[in-house]
This record gives C-alpha cells, sequence and structure tokens, in this order.
C-alpha cells in the first residue's frame, strides 16, 4: 500500500494533464472548497477530498479535475503555494493511477 509520501512523489513527477493533485490540504477541507478555489481557472470536472472510509477522516489531500490541461495548468501556476482554508498547498499534475489486477 503505497503512503501520502509516495503519492506525492508520484505527483510531482506527472506530465500535464486535466487533472491536478492537491496536497497538504487543512483536515478541515472540503470537496466544495477545492471546488470554490479552483472553479475561477475553468470548469471543473470534479473536485474531491480523499478520505479514510472508516472514519470519513481527510488524508489531507484530494483531487481537481478540469476539462482542459490547459485550465489545469493555470490553475497549477496560480494556487501552487497558495492558501485554501488556511494551509498552503502544494498542487501538481496527477500521475495516471494504474489499476491493480488485484481488484
Amino acid at each position: 500500500m503505497a503512503d501520502q509520501n509516495d503519492v506525492k512523489d508520484r505527483a510531482e513527477e506527472a506530465a500535464p494533464s486535466d487533472k491536478l493533485f492537491v496536497g497538504g490540504l487543512a483536515w478541515a477541507a472540503t470537496d466544495d472548497d477545492l471546488q470554490g478555489a479552483f472553479e475561477p481557472y475553468g470548469e471543473i470536472v470534479e473536485a474531491v477530498v480523499i478520505r479514510y472510509p472508516d472514519t470519513g477522516r481527510s488524508k489531507g489531500y484530494g483531487f481537481v479535475q478540469f476539462t482542459s490541461v490547459e485550465q489545469a495548468e493555470k490553475a497549477k501556476e496560480e494556487l501552487d503555494g497558495k492558501e485554501i482554508v488556511g494551509r498552503a498547498v502544494k498542487v501538481n499534475f496527477a500521475h495516471k493511477k494504474e489499476r491493480s489486477e488485484n481488484r
């Protein structure tokens, strides 16, 4: 199982895409907070804070997907290092998830 640092490392190495990894989120951050912070940069397909399934507690990161790579690039440039819900976040292009054969 990948830990949070592995997820961050993979996101930092990813090529430009329409999906962004947002790390360092405040525990209180919601899907709506992500949507609100990123929507000025384009049309959002999905904005989600990743949570532990058993507790519902935030894992401290999430993903935002735009309708185009250009919109995602603009959002990354503008929001990397900026505060969302009181914490500076790290924004990178998301790495495509490889499906495990065990699923």
